[in-house]
């Protein structure tokens, strides 16, 4: 047979990841943060990960095979899937609740958009919005952390999150280490950073979301009068900035488009926080900016070597 030369654009460079092993990668950023909801929650958090995840492989196995598609769970993307949507839901929520939340996330925003790589906004981040609007009482509903302290305790079963309860309920070190309620993925900052540290060393994502969605969120609490340290400790912040926003189908691949997006979500975070009836404005600001995506990739696409503009009225 006679070799054929394959001709295609650039680059050629071909990186050693595979979807795999950034999804490896990203499960074990997450692993101190669900290890750390574990001590924290007890084991009903660990129960609320293993419907999670095994809800959000099994419906992807299911589509794939009636879409007649080929399988994709071994990319280990739907248990990032369904670990991420565990970690941003309260402890004692109804598990047939968060089985409709994974069924939200692979089925609707996920599968029926073609897979991965092909949804618009980020899956888990869609099921929270969907289950916060459609179960209001249920998604907030928190259970007090081991070792809460007593102003934030309102009866025996529930608790107010750091947003939510009177100020000087929660220390930094409270705030730091999970002595809050909360969703059992966002409490512990430690955890969070911690997972954090790690995805940048190992290159999966790049620093310039987080922290410029961070530094926006200190500066926007300064302006509307809110303590910043305790805003990027507190609700969803660390979770959203860290392994929501820099989710790779859903934010910018130019670096300006990577601060735009970031910029939008600080900003959009904290006015939702400051102004609007609910606490917490993470998963809304971000799911804004997935929707902004491509006309900030359009407006920030680098010019082509050599591209010379068209003069006005010019045909050629």
């Amino acid at each position: 047979m006679d070799a054929k030369l394959h001709v295609s654009s650039s680059p050629h460079f071909r990186g050693s990841n595979s979807t795999r092993r950034i999804m490896l990668d990203v499960i074990i950023a997450l692993c101190p943060a669900a290890i750390a909801s574990c001590v924290i929650f007890g084991w009903r958090s660990l129960m609320l990960i293993a419907i999670c995840v095994a809800s959000c492989v099994l419906l992807e196995y299911v589509a794939r095979k009636i879409m007649k598609r080929d399988t994709t769970v071994g990319d280990l993307s739907a248990i990032v899937t369904g670990l991420l949507l565990a970690l941003n839901l309260p402890v004692d929520v109804n598990p047939l609740i968060a089985v409709f939340g994974c069924v939200i996330a692979i089925i609707v925003v996920k599968q029926m958009f073609g897979g991965i790589g092909m949804n618009f906004v980020n899956p888990a981040l869609a099921a929270r919005i969907v289950l916060l609007v459609s179960f209001p009482s249920a998604m907030m509903h928190w259970v007090p952390a081991l070792g809460a302290p007593e102003d934030a305790i309102i009866d025996a079963t529930t608790a107010a999150t750091p947003l939510a309860a009177a100020p000087g309920t929660y220390s930094y070190v409270d705030l730091l280490i999970g002595r809050c309620g909360g969703s059992i993925g966002e409490v512990c900052a430690v955890a969070l950073i911690a997972g954090g540290v790690y995805l940048v060393i190992r290159r999966v994502i790049s620093p310039i979301i987080p922290c410029v969605y961070l530094a926006t969120s200190a500066l926007m609490s300064l302006v509307v009068g809110l303590d910043p340290l305790y805003q990027l400790l507190s609700g969803g912040m660390l979770l959203g900035a860290i392994f929501m926003a820099t989710d790779y189908t859903t934010s910018p691949v130019t670096r300006w488009g990577k601060v735009i997006y970031a910029v939008g979500c600080g900003f959009f975070t904290i006015m939702l926080r400051a102004f609007s009836n609910m606490p917490e404005g993470v998963s809304f600001s971000i799911l804004l900016m997935n929707i902004l995506v491509p006309l900030i990739e359009r407006i920030t696409v680098p010019r082509t070597l050599g591209y010379i503009k068209k003069k006005k009225g010019d045909s050629k």
